[in-house]
């Protein structure tokens, strides 16, 4: 049912910057939870912190990612 009462959602066009990052690790370290891995993007200034807690597991993030206020 519509409502004559609200405003359409507007629709907001892709970002051109938007892509699928592929991420490249600058530091490791040991940690009793797993390794802590310091990634960044290999296009853009993205970085991210990501945990792979067990040798054959993939890592998981546990960060979002971010840009510096310097880099965008």
């Amino acid at each position: 049912m519509a409502s004559t009462d609200t405003l359409p959602l507007p629709r907001l066009a892709p970002s051109p910057e938007v892509h699928e990052h592929a991420w490249l690790v600058e530091s490791r370290h040991a940690t009793s939870d797993g390794t802590v891995l310091y990634v960044r993007c290999t296009e853009c200034p993205a970085r991210r912190v990501d945990l792979v807690d067990r040798p054959q597991s993939p890592p998981a993030a546990l960060s979002r990612t971010v840009l510096t206020p310097s880099e965008r």
